[in-house]
């Protein structure tokens, strides 16, 4: 297992980045070895990891225990994991919660965000790991399992069993990640299910379909392993969290698990399975746990259903009802990864994924919307280039554009009909690709502040592709040909959009300009048939403007690479360019203090020691000249070109046997090398 994770990338689900730099198999071995439970120094059992002010009242004093100080039974799964193993506590996290429920219903799924193995009996040292999706990256958080008390009970989370704890550890472990328990209240369902699985969330209005095709579209989403979950739109925030006359809650989250036909007479009644985090409060209308039709129901059914008539949170909806009664559906499909099996295996078409991450600054790249264009070209931009035609026609997960693209989303839309023969237009183009834009690390330091965001795209010429970013005369002459919609004050912003196959630019804007924030731009383009990467597709997964390659640098990168003399890279030396230059990329904007996109001598020198190549100053005077192209600094592709062909002579110098060459150092081989402009080939002579 070790040698395998050690082979897989990092950040991948089988070598999760560790974070905080805690690596649970060293921990757990060593307080194996000291016989002693594991205290977490990260994440101290004390109010900050709260997050909340603290209650005056002595008697709701919070203490910290383990789970065998609060049920002597206690286990960290019992049986099988199920949904009404989630009971939602004193926190409003339900939207963290239905994620966790939908989760549930999908083994393969859950294993990767809880792995196996681990017991509060056997091995056990009071410390558990847990794996979340983070900005294209798996991350592994070990926690204690130390968990906030009050007069007796679990404080937040809590087994409807009482003496099960999974998902009490969960849920501590996600709010390790994100700063504290307080940084979980209130969200949007789809950021749980993309951090449960590494997938795309999207939303799909009820109203868009009718009630059987909605059922069809739910049922072949959950057989796909996609998380669902649903809420009802509360026209105001005094509105969230009413119950209807029905038992149902406004503006809360519901995970969907599961849907079924039930037979009544000669009549077929499509249902569906839901959840609320709170573990009681359930829907008591038709077909519910109280409802009269299950007494006019065989009893076969009722079994095969496995049907329990109890308040546990769970029940059945028709889909009649959920049409009527919910405003919105929430799904989050798989990325191409998923270990869905079967999905990959034929080889025959696949989903290709870009990421990009990126930053708004302040007075630089914070354009805001189209409405400010003297500044909105400033804002990141990113090419997308679809080169082939698909055969996707599945359109399930389309969404209708909004009029008002430039405005923010008030939360209060009225969602509208289709646009059939706009919807007809983008089928006919036959190329498919999802966008998603992120903003990044909004719930850090006990705060949750979203930025309202979307993203545009617009196409462009081949050739308008090529140098500096495209300028405000661009977009004052052009619309976009693709949208997000309107801006809203959440995590991300999804689309999945058909377009002709070409070239494009998608922008990615926060509503104000000036507003600091960091972003990661996800891609998901379909490929009738996905095979090597060539010098055109590297040099289009760019991760801004001011860090473009042209060309001419992709190709000496993948002719760097050993590849057997094609002009081709493997999809896995592919990933390793790829987080070679975002490395570089990382590195190259730490040293550009001033943001100009350049580098000065200076600074290149700083940058190449941060590289792990220390070169003297007569050496980085005489790369800046190689490598300037005519520019007063150094680029970032210059940066790229210096750093391949310096490995390259570095790698030959460590490969020389010639005592001569090596007295002579690697500096003084450097300064002969560049002061003549020409490739090296290093010899004893030299």
């Amino acid at each position: 297992m070790a040698s395998d994770a050690a082979a897989a990338p990092l950040g991948s689900i089988d070598n999760p980045v560790k974070f905080q730099n805690q690596d649970f198999d060293a921990l757990l071995q060593e307080c194996l070895k000291d016989k002693k439970l594991f205290v977490d120094p990260t994440f101290p059992a004390e109010q900050k990891s709260i997050g909340m002010p603290k209650d005056p009242n002595p008697a709701k004093e919070i203490k910290w225990k383990r789970p065998k100080e609060i049920s002597a039974d206690a286990l960290f799964v019992e049986d099988t994991i199920g949904t009404t193993d989630i009971c939602q506590g004193q926190l409003g996290d339900c939207w963290l919660l239905a994620a966790l429920s939908a989760l549930t219903v999908h083994s393969k799924l859950f294993a990767k965000v809880v792995p196996p193995n681990q017991s509060l009996s056997d091995s056990y040292a009071g410390i558990f790991h847990f794996r979340f999706w983070q900005y294209g990256e798996w991350v592994e958080v070990v926690v204690d399992d130390r968990l906030p008390v009050r007069e007796g009970r679990l404080l937040f989370s809590y087994s409807r069993t009482r003496n099960e704890f999974w998902s009490a550890l969960v849920e501590k472990a996600y709010a390790k990640l994100v700063g504290s328990y307080g940084s979980l209240k209130g969200g949007n369902i789809s950021e749980g299910m993309e951090d449960f699985t590494g997938g795309i969330a999207y939303s799909l209005p009820v109203t868009s379909r009718t009630p059987p095709v909605l059922w069809r579209i739910l049922t072949a989403s959950l057989s796909r392993g996609s998380l669902l979950s649903c809420f009802i739109q509360a026209s105001s925030y005094s509105e969230v969290g009413k119950v209807t006359a029905d038992g149902l809650v406004k503006g809360h989250a519901y995970a969907i698990t599961d849907t079924d036909k039930v037979a009544r007479g000669s009549e077929e009644v499509l249902l569906l399975k839901l959840r609320n985090p709170w573990g009681f409060v359930e829907f008591c209308g038709s077909w519910s746990d109280k409802c009269k039709e299950w007494e006019d129901t065989e009893q076969s059914e009722k079994q095969r259903l496995e049907l329990k008539l109890e308040e546990d949170g769970e029940f059945w909806i028709s889909a009649g009802d959920f049409s009527t009664m919910f405003n919105v559906v929430e799904l989050c499909s798989m990325s191409p990864d998923s270990l869905e099996d079967g999905d990959a295996s034929t080889g025959q078409s696949a989903w290709t994924i870009s990421e990009h991450k990126g930053s708004w600054l302040p007075g630089s790249s914070a354009g805001g919307s189209r409405k400010y264009n003297k500044s909105f070209w400033k804002n990141p931009q990113f090419e997308l280039v679809l080169r082939e035609q698909d055969q996707e026609d599945d359109d399930e997960e389309e969404e209708e554009d909004d009029n008002d693209e430039d405005e923010v989303d008030k939360g209060d839309e009225v969602l509208k009909e289709k646009n059939k023969t706009e919807t007809q237009k983008q089928k006919a183009k036959h190329c498919t690709v999802l966008v998603e834009l992120l903003q990044k690390n909004r719930r850090q330091n006990d705060k949750i502040n979203f930025l309202y965001i979307a993203f545009h795209v617009y196409k462009v010429r081949a050739k308008r592709m090529q140098g500096a970013c495209l300028d405000r005369s661009f977009f004052m002459k052009n619309r976009p040909v693709g949208r997000s919609g309107s801006y809203k004050a959440q995590r991300g912003v999804w689309r999945k959009l058909r377009l002709d196959p070409g070239h494009y630019i998608i922008v990615g804007s926060t509503y104000r300009p000036n507003q600091p924030g960091e972003f990661f731009i996800l891609e998901k383009t379909f490929d009738e048939k996905a095979g090597p990467v060539r010098a055109a597709p590297l040099c289009d997964l760019v991760f801004d403007k001011s860090c473009h390659l042209p060309m001419e640098t992709c190709r000496q990168i993948i002719f760097g690479e050993d590849t057997e003399g094609r002009s081709t890279l493997s999809r896995e030396q592919a990933e390793t360019v790829l987080a070679d230059l975002r490395a570089l990329q990382s590195i190259f904007v730490q040293f550009d203090e001033d943001s100009s996109g350049s580098i000065s001598p200076f600074e290149l020198s700083l940058a190449l020691e941060a590289v792990g190549m220390k070169c003297d100053s007569k050496v980085v005077q005489l790369l800046s000249e190689r490598f300037v192209s005519g520019e007063p600094h150094l680029s970032f592709r210059g940066f790229v070109s210096c750093v391949s062909r310096l490995r390259k002579l570095f790698a030959l110098f460590e490969s020389e046997t010639s005592p001569e060459v090596k007295d002579r150092g690697i500096n003084s081989v450097s300064r002969r090398t560049f002061s003549s402009y020409r490739e090296f080939t290093l010899t004893s002579e030299s």
